[in-house]
Formats: C-alpha cells, sequence, structure tokens
C-alpha cells in the first residue's frame, strides 16, 4: 500500500465520519433555528433541553422496557422516537409557563424587547437543568449502545485490492433518521398551514395577527417543536456516545455555529451549517490533535463570518 493510498483512505474515512456526524450536528442546529429564526429568541438552554432529551431517550429503554419489547438493535431508536413527543410536551410547557413572560408583546414592553430578560432566563432554565441532572441522574457516564454502534459496513476496496473505507452502522442510521426528520419538518414547514402560520409570525407578527394568526400560538408551537427537534438528535447522538447532565455545554456553541454559518432565519441553513461543522471536525484530524477539533471549527467559522457575514445560505434583509 503505497503512502498516497494511505493518506486517500484516510481522507475519505474522515470525509465519511464528517457527513454521520455532521448530519447529527445538523439536526440539531435546526431545532435551534426554529426557536432563533422564529422567534428571535437566543435560548441557552437548548444544549440542556438535549440533555434531558437523551435522559428521556435512556429511561424509555431502560426502565419502561423498550429493550425487551424490541431488542438491542431497534431498541433504543424506538426509544428515541417516543421522548420526542415527550420533549415536545417540556417545550410547550416551558415556553407557556416562562419564555412567554419575555417574548411577543410582553417581551415589547421590556428593555431591548425582552432580550435581556430572555437571556437571563435562559441562562437560568440551562442552569436548573444542569444542576437538576445532576441531582437525579447523577454525574456518571452513561450510554445507549446498541450493536451497531461496534460494527461498521465496509466500503471498498476502492483502489486494487487497497483503500477501503468503513461506515459505522449506528451513526449511519442516526444521519439516516435525521435527514428523514429533517424532510418531515421540511413539509411541515413549507406546506402545511401550521407551516405558514409559523414562517408569517417570524416574517411579520404584527400583520400576521391581523390575519387572524394566533402569534403567541405559533410562537408556542415553534419553541415546542425547536426542543423536541434538538432532543431528538440528542437521542441519536446517545445510541453512539456516552452523556452526563453537562453534556449540553459541549454541544450548544456548535448548535450556534451551525446556524450563524447557514444564515440566520434560514432552517433549512442551519441544517447545512452543521453539517459543515461535522466535516471541518473531521478533516481537521487529520492535520491537527483531537484537542484542537473544536479551535478548527472557530477558526472557520471566523473566516465565514468575516468572508460572509449574513452566513452561507443567509439573505442580507432587515425583520419588519
Amino acid at each position: 500500500m503505497t503512502e498516497l493510498q494511505i493518506h486517500l483512505e484516510a481522507f475519505l474515512q474522515a470525509l465519511t465520519a464528517g457527513v454521520l456526524v455532521g448530519g447529527l450536528y445538523g439536526l440539531m442546529c435546526v431545532g435551534l433555528a426554529m426557536i432563533f429564526g422564529i422567534m428571535r429568541v437566543i435560548n441557552f438552554a437548548q444544549g440542556d433541553f438535549m440533555m434531558l432529551g437523551m435522559y428521556v431517550t435512556y429511561y424509555f429503554f431502560i426502565l419502561l422496557g423498550a429493550h425487551w419489547l424490541a431488542g438491542s438493535v431497534l431498541g433504543p431508536y424506538i426509544s428515541v422516537l417516543l421522548a420526542v413527543p415527550v420533549m415536545f410536551g417540556v417545550g410547550y410547557l416551558a415556553h407557556r409557563l416562562l419564555i412567554s413572560r419575555v417574548t411577543g408583546r410582553r417581551g415589547a414592553a421590556l428593555d431591548g424587547d425582552g432580550h435581556y430578560a430572555q437571556l437571563v432566563l435562559t441562562l437560568g432554565i440551562a442552569l436548573i437543568l444542569q444542576n437538576g441532572g445532576m441531582m437525579v441522574f447523577g454525574p456518571q457516564l452513561v450510554s445507549l449502545r446498541t450493536p451497531l454502534s461496534s460494527s461498521a459496513w465496509e466500503i471498498g476496496p476502492l483502489w486494487g485490492d487497497y483503500v477501503s473505507v468503513f461506515a459505522n452502522k449506528g451513526r449511519a442510521v442516526a444521519a439516516l433518521i435525521s435527514v428523514a426528520a429533517i424532510v418531515v419538518l421540511g413539509a411541515l414547514i413549507t406546506r402545511s398551514r401550521l407551516g405558514k402560520a409559523l414562517r408569517a409570525s417570524a416574517d411579520n407578527p404584527v400583520a400576521a395577527s391581523y390575519m387572524g394568526i394566533d402569534v403567541n400560538r405559533s410562537y408556542r408551537i415553534a419553541f415546542a417543536l425547536g426542543t423536541c427537534v434538538t432532543a431528538l438528535a440528542g437521542g441519536l447522538l446517545a445510541t453512539n456516545f456516552p452523556f452526563h447532565p453537562f453534556v449540553g455545554l459541549e454541544y450548544v456553541i456548535i448548535m450556534y455555529a451551525g446556524v450563524v454559518l447557514g444564515g440566520i432565519g434560514s432552517i433549512f441553513g442551519a441544517f447545512w451549517g452543521g453539517m459543515v461543522i461535522g466535516l471541518v471536525q473531521q478533516l481537521s484530524s487529520l492535520v491537527l490533535p483531537t484537542q484542537l477539533q473544536n479551535a478548527a471549527i472557530f477558526v472557520f467559522f471566523l473566516l465565514i463570518v468575516m468572508l460572509r457575514p449574513q452566513g452561507l445560505f443567509g439573505r442580507v434583509s432587515e425583520r419588519t
């Protein structure tokens, strides 16, 4: 095996890993974009809602017997799907009881259109979820490893008898579910009456209210959808990586970077922003140690922001 073949195989392996991880990053970024793009709320608690979704998935699998009903292969993914409506309810209640106090018409009456209060409130929710999770779940690492997590499909050999690429089965299934979720969400946003109401509330909430749209209800649903979509990504992530109550801190910055890279206000741009982050993270491992992968992400992020401030898929426009 020549040196060129070795380098090519390493590059293709990192590229494959980047696509699979990027699919999960993209999905969690879409959840944040639903909230940030529609409501203009900077939600510091988004990573901790993802953490909560991971634990809900874990306990569905362990305590409620999903592993007995569906086996160790399908059980985790069924647990992920069962956690989605639970996290939708959590997001809906969080907005109704807390977030709605500093958004919409109530937020407009506060200093800075409520943004200062939103920052403090979501940061407080994040701290409560983190420390509450530590008290309830404990500090130990847990995971939802499946037989798929420790096996891979071989693609190749691509160059004679050499240059094979291995795609982890667990990550590949999670990436496919992420893409399917994006397709379903896209149909909901672009083709349904609810999606039109959400887009109208995002573009011009005053005009939307004149047209009979309940803007506060649209915001509540947007927040709940954003919460459950990110929780879905977290549940899929839990099938491949261990987690703990402070895991949200590791991903919330990646979420915001993906949203800004994709273009603020572009839900599907956020998916591609997350995909780009996954690719940069994995490809950087070819030339940098693992500890500097996140540094590579933000170097790339700063370059994009300098060259294209509106993001890769954003447009230069003013919100009415």
